[in-house]
C-alpha cells in the first residue's frame, strides 16, 4: 500500500519542487541573455528544422552527409564536430533545414563539454532526432532525455492544459509569490510538476524521433523503442522510413496553387503547419498583402479549411 501524504507534506513537496524549477531556471538561462553562442547559431532556412542530437561518435555527421549533401566532418574520435553544421533535405517539395549538433556528455545541462549551449540550439528546433549507440540504446537514450528534461525540453509531450487565471495550490504557487490565482485544471492526472512548468512559462514541448545506427539482425529489438527509427547511413537502409517518419511528426501539409486557365503547379508546394492551415495562412505564406486583396478562394481537395494535405487553391484577387 502506498504511503499517505498529509498536507503539511505535499505543501513542503511543492514548495521544494518550485524551489529546485527556480533554481534550475537561473542555472541554464545566460548571464547576458542570446542563444547559442558563437559557431552554436545558425541562419534558420527552410519550413522547419530539425537538430540531431547524441553522443559523440554515434553517426550523426555520416547521417547528415547522407541526407543533406553537406559535409559534416565524421570520425571515430570524439568531438569531431565542434560547431553547428546546417543543410538542408527537400521533403514533398519542402526545404526542411537539418543541424548537425556537436555531440553532448552526460552532465551537459549542466555546462559539461559546451553542452548548455548544444542543448540551446535544440530547444529550438521543431524536431529532434536522437542518434542513440546501438550497443546501449536504452541507457544512452534515459541518459539524454535527462539531460533534455534538464534544460526545460519535454519530448513527445503535449504543454499541460492547466490555466492559471489569478486562489490557490499553495504548494507550487506560494513560492512564486502568488497569493491569489484561479488554477484551472482541465486535464487528469496533472502533478505539482507539471503545474511548475506551467509558472515558469519557459517549456518547450518537440517531438523526438530516436535513431539507431543498426545491422539487420538487430532490427526487431529497436523497432520496440517507441518512436524509434533504425537506420544504416553505411548500408543506406531505413533511411526512406526515416524521411516519411520525420514529415509526418513534424505535421506538414502541402497545398498546391492554381493559377486562372492553368493546371495546378505541383512542383513548388506552399507548406504550412497543421492547425494552421487556413485560407488567410495559405496567402499569408505567399505574401502578406495577398489575403487583403482576395476577393475569393477555389478550393480542390479534402478540406476546405487545409487541414488535409495536398489540396489546390485558387485565390482570385478584387
Amino acid at each position: 500500500m502506498p504511503a499517505q501524504k498529509n498536507k503539511a507534506t505535499s505543501y513542503h513537496l511543492g514548495q521544494l519542487k518550485a524551489k529546485l524549477a527556480k533554481l534550475r531556471r537561473e542555472l541554464i538561462t545566460p548571464s547576458g541573455g542570446g542563444g547559442g553562442g558563437a559557431g552554436f547559431d545558425v541562419a534558420r532556412t527552410g519550413i522547419a528544422s530539425v537538430g540531431f542530437v547524441g553522443f559523440p561518435s554515434v553517426g550523426k555527421s555520416t547521417l547528415m552527409s547522407k541526407l543533406t549533401g553537406t559535409h559534416s566532418e565524421a570520425s571515430e574520435i570524439d568531438f569531431t564536430t565542434l560547431t553547428t553544421v546546417p543543410g538542408t533535405v527537400k521533403v514533398h517539395g519542402a526545404p526542411i533545414q537539418i543541424l548537425d549538433l556537436p555531440g553532448i556528455i552526460e552532465g551537459a545541462n549542466d555546462g559539461r563539454g559546451r553542452g548548455k549551449q548544444v542543448i540551446a540550439v535544440a530547444r529550438t528546433c521543431n524536431l529532434i532526432f536522437i542518434v542513440l549507440d546501438v550497443l546501449k540504446p536504452l541507457g544512452d537514450k534515459k541518459i539524454i532525455e535527462s539531460e533534455l528534461e534538464g534544460f526545460g525540453i519535454r519530448l513527445n509531450k503535449k504543454p499541460p492544459n492547466v490555466v492559471i487565471d489569478h486562489d490557490e495550490i499553495k504548494a507550487v504557487l506560494s513560492e512564486y509569490r502568488i497569493s491569489n490565482a484561479d488554477v484551472a485544471i482541465r486535464e487528469a492526472n496533472v502533478t505539482a510538476d507539471d503545474l511548475v512548468d506551467v509558472v515558469e512559462g519557459n517549456r518547450v514541448y518537440i517531438p523526438a524521433l530516436y535513431i539507431d545506427a543498426i545491422s539487420i539482425e538487430e532490427l526487431d529489438l529497436l523497432y520496440k523503442i517507441p518512436m524509434s527509427v533504425p537506420v544504416s547511413s553505411k548500408e543506406w537502409m531505413n533511411i526512406d522510413e526515416l524521411i516519411d517518419a520525420m514529415w509526418k511528426t513534424l505535421d506538414l501539409v502541402r497545398v498546391y496553387t492554381k493559377p486562372r486557365g492553368l493546371a495546378p503547379d505541383y512542383s513548388q508546394p506552399v507548406v504550412l503547419k497543421r492547425g494552421k492551415c487556413t485560407v488567410e495562412d495559405f496567402c499569408n505564406a505567399i505574401h502578406r498583402e495577398i489575403a487583403k486583396q482576395m476577393k475569393y478562394a477555389v478550393v480542390w481537395g479534402q478540406s476546405a479549411k487545409h487541414s488535409r494535405d495536398e489540396d489546390v487553391v485558387h485565390i482570385s484577387k478584387k
